[in-house]
């Protein structure tokens, strides 16, 4: 069974040096992960990265840039962007039954990204593009970022959300405190990306954006970044919210959601009741959650999900999401 994971990251010199030029390693602490190994394998597009993708059981990699991507840069990221995604397209030009991928953006000119995404899925037959929370001061629902939204409902390309790091005064509220390596982790991996991710996602169903675009497709990662276990109570905001259907109907109707190397069967097992098993997509969070012995392929192999639901969770749901043959 073909097994597609679609949360695999890569990073390029040229952004990782556009980072620190403007002190981000400084500011963001995720920026700090990306070093030694990991930095070797983010790099990577060649037989490394295919060796490791067999040694887990993937047959394909859908890769994005890693956190923070562009979001921190200005006007020079446009043709930063363009850079990676062509090196994207030539990566996939060498190997193309085992990458695709989801496009770079400069987010923080929105209408560029808007047209790049275009270029991104028309011309370089990307499947998506990948968003990293907040862009600046704005969250992914302030009016000037809907270009992006409104160019990916039209191409029919769905935008992932991944965790960044939380505003630095979040940071000092809620994750600080501890060891410096403690407030890190904390604030990134322990649980402050997830709930950045999750909280970017809500804010984008309650101002309406799925109501303005109803056949806008967002995928989260890391089974849904907290939001599906809260689905209850987030249900108790449609008295207020003012949207056109209860928060439930953007859940199974606007979103997929991914494992993200999380291979816990019971997370799998309440994602699939919020969504439904059609919105469930395998990924293994490349190089992070990364860990040899064919462990990719044996928590597919082991899901619980009957036979049909397991071949869309290892690849057909992703494929009919981006339009491909599920033949």
């Amino acid at each position: 069974m073909t097994l597609i994971g679609i949360e695999e990251h890569f990073l390029t010199a040229e952004i990782r040096d556009a980072w620190k030029a403007i002190g981000l390693d400084a500011v963001d602490p995720s920026v700090a992960f990306h070093s030694g190994p990991i930095e070797g394998r983010l790099l990577d597009l060649a037989e490394d990265r295919l060796a490791l993708m067999d040694e887990t059981g993937l047959d394909v990699q859908v890769l994005s840039l890693t956190t923070p991507a562009l979001h921190d840069l200005g006007p020079e990221s446009v043709d930063m962007a363009r850079r990676a995604n062509d090196a994207l397209a030539a990566a996939i030009a060498r190997h193309p039954t085992r990458f695709q991928a989801l496009a770079t953006l400069p987010v923080a000119m929105p209408e560029e990204a808007a047209l790049e995404l275009e270029r991104c899925v028309k011309t370089l037959g990307f499947k998506g593009a990948m968003l990293c929370g907040r862009v600046g001061a704005r969250n992914l629902d302030h009016p000037t970022l809907s270009p992006i939204f409104q160019s990916a409902e039209a191409l029919g390309a769905p935008v992932f959300l991944h965790p960044r790091a939380p505003d630095m005064a979040v940071r000092a509220a809620y994750y600080s405190g501890f060891k410096p390596e403690v407030d890190a982790a904390f604030a990134t991996y322990g649980l402050g990306w997830h709930y950045d991710a999750g909280i970017q996602f809500l804010r984008l169903v309650l101002a309406g954006t799925f109501d303005r675009m109803p056949n806008l497709q967002v995928i989260l990662g890391h089974w849904g970044e907290l939001v599906l276990f809260y689905a209850e109570r987030l249900a108790a905001m449609d008295r207020v919210s003012g949207l056109a259907h209860p928060i439930a109907t953007y859940l199974r109707r606007n979103l997929y959601v991914t494992a993200s190397g999380m291979f816990l069967p019971h997370y799998l097992e309440r994602a699939a009741a919020v969504v439904g098993t059609d919105r469930l997509l395998f990924s293994t969070d490349f190089p992070y959650q990364y860990r040899p012995g064919g462990d990719a392929r044996r928590f597919l192999e082991n899901c619980g999900l009957a036979e049909p639901a397991k071949a869309g969770f290892a690849h057909g749901n992703w494929r009919r999401l981006t339009g491909e043959s599920t033949a």
